[in-house]
This record gives C-alpha cells, sequence and structure tokens, in this order.
C-alpha cells in the first residue's frame, strides 16, 4: 500500500509538472524522429542525391542539401541516431562506475573507501577533454562504441562522489542495521536497500551523464575526431564549418544539427530540473 501511494504521488505531481512535460516532450520527439526519420527519406546519409550541389530547404529536400548534394534531413536523422546512442552507452558506463566505486566506498568506508578517494581524485584533476583528445588522436578506426566507452571510462568521478555522500548517510538508517543483523551480504544490502531509496537520485544522476556525453561527443566530433565511420549531429557540424557552409550563407547545413543538440541538453536539464521539484516535497508546486 505505501508503494502504490508513493506511485500515485510522484504521477500525481509528474503529470503537473511543466518543466518535466516540456524536457519530456522535446526528448521524444527527437526520440520518435531518430526512429522513424529514416522511414521518410529514400537517400542515405553520403548520398550524392543533387548534382547541382546545395540547395535550400525545399519540398523535395526538407533540409536542404550540403555543398556536395548530400540531403542534410537524412544526415540530420542518422546523426541522432548516433547521438542517442553515444549518449546511452556512454552515459550508461558512467553512471555505472560512479553507482559501483561510489556505494562500495559509502558502505564499506575505510581503507577501500580511500582508495576510491585516491583514484577519483586523480581522474577528477586530469582534465577530460584533453585526455579525450589524445586518445582520439592516437585512434586510426574510431566507431561509435569506442567514443562511448572513452567518454563514459572519463565522466564517472562526480557521479561517484554524490553516490558516495548519499550511501555513507543511508549506511546508518535503522533498515540497513536490520538488513545487517539478518546476515544479508553487503551486495544484497547496497541494492535492495540503499539503492532503491536513492532511486530518483541516480536516475537524475543518468540524466545529467546523458546530456554530458552528448556535450562531449559533439566536441570530438567537431574538432574532427568523432567516428570515422558513421555520421553524428556534430560530425554534421564538422563537415559543415569544414566546407565554409556559414561563409556561403548555408544555414540549413548548419543549424539543424546544432539547435537539434542545444534542443536535446536543454530538455535534459529541464526535466532534471522537473524531476528534483516532483521527488523533492520541499520544491513541489502545488
Amino acid at each position: 500500500m505505501k508503494a502504490l501511494k508513493q506511485k500515485n504521488e510522484f504521477l500525481y505531481f509528474a503529470l503537473r509538472n511543466r518543466k518535466l512535460q516540456i524536457g519530456l516532450g522535446v526528448i521524444l520527439f527527437f526520440v520518435l524522429l531518430a526512429a522513424f526519420g529514416p522511414l521518410l527519406t529514400d537517400y542515405e546519409p553520403f548520398d550524392y542525391v543533387n548534382p547541382t550541389g546545395p540547395v535550400p530547404p525545399s519540398s523535395k529536400f526538407w533540409l536542404g542539401t550540403t555543398f556536395f548534394g548530400q540531403d542534410v534531413f537524412t544526415q540530420v536523422v542518422m546523426g541522432l541516431r548516433a547521438t542517442f546512442l553515444i549518449a546511452i552507452l556512454g552515459g550508461g558506463i558512467a553512471t555505472l562506475v560512479g553507482m559501483l566505486l561510489g556505494f562500495l566506498a559509502g558502505y564499506r568506508g575505510g581503507i577501500l573507501d580511500e582508495i576510491i578517494n585516491v583514484l577519483t581524485n586523480i581522474v577528477l584533476v586530469i582534465p577530460t577533454m584533453a585526455v579525450l583528445l589524445i586518445i582520439a588522436a592516437y585512434l586510426q578506426v574510431r566507431s561509435l562504441a569506442m567514443e562511448s566507452i572513452l567518454i563514459g571510462l572519463t565522466a564517472w568521478p562526480w557521479a561517484a562522489r554524490a553516490i558516495r555522500a548519499q550511501t555513507f548517510s543511508l549506511r546508518t538508517r535503522d533498515f540497513v542495521d536490520m538488513a545487517r543483523m539478518s546476515g544479508e551480504s553487503a551486495f544484497k544490502i547496497i541494492f535492495s536497500e540503499i539503492a532503491p531509496n536513492m532511486m530518483s537520485y541516480l536516475v537524475m544522476t543518468f540524466i545529467l551523464q546523458f546530456g554530458g556525453a552528448i556535450l562531449n561527443a559533439a566536441t570530438l566530433d567537431f574538432i574532427g575526431l568523432g567516428p570515422t565511420n558513421a555520421i553524428s549531429l556534430g560530425l554534421i557540424m564538422q563537415y559543415s564549418m569544414m566546407w565554409g557552409a556559414l561563409q556561403f550563407g548555408m544555414w540549413w547545413w548548419f543549424v539543424p544539427p546544432g539547435l537539434a543538440i542545444t534542443l536535446i541538453v536543454g530538455a535534459l536539464y529541464s526535466m532534471n530540473v522537473g524531476l528534483d521539484e516532483v521527488f523533492n516535497p520541499k520544491l513541489r508546486e502545488m
């Protein structure tokens, strides 16, 4: 009954939170566009569909064509797929590593906590983007999966520290002491007692990591260190700048991918603020 009441309470405030609704609506729009957009085009991202070169948006080419006559709409919808894939994998890896290390450090404490803290501090002080740039520059072939792994393995420290602090606070609660006295293992206590009480925090952590992975990937792609065998929103912007889209006034080449990245990251931030208001009774809008 208590769980059902909490669920109904969450739905009540979630359905009335404007920030959460707007953010979720924007993300849903781009997810549907990534999923079904390819059905609306007959081209591949790098097909030369217009021999005359660049043309502005029209009924035939909804977002115009590139300097080489490639369909921008096709590139954007396929780029959305790649961008979401990187965000899910990269954000998921960062969240998972942060959870495991944060839970272990916060629950176990002692020497294990000190070792994990030292490791976390070392990774924190290393310029993440510089590391990504160096690694990506030395890779001859860069795939979406490789970019996701690199982003995920460098973005976990802040999540680990935050989760450690939350776990450290929860491990002294009565329900954790009861579970420990009943003989449950540390692994079971962490994931059956502590983690469920942090679920809202973990969800918001993943949303932040999701958005961070998109921005990191876009930065790498824009400077030419993105995937060598795929197309993404950042790569579209890199190609447009490299071939002088701004100088030639070809706004339809670089505005759509840049606007998509901005709207997605902004929507994720809006969702995070909205969820914080829903989960935190002090911030709820009645």
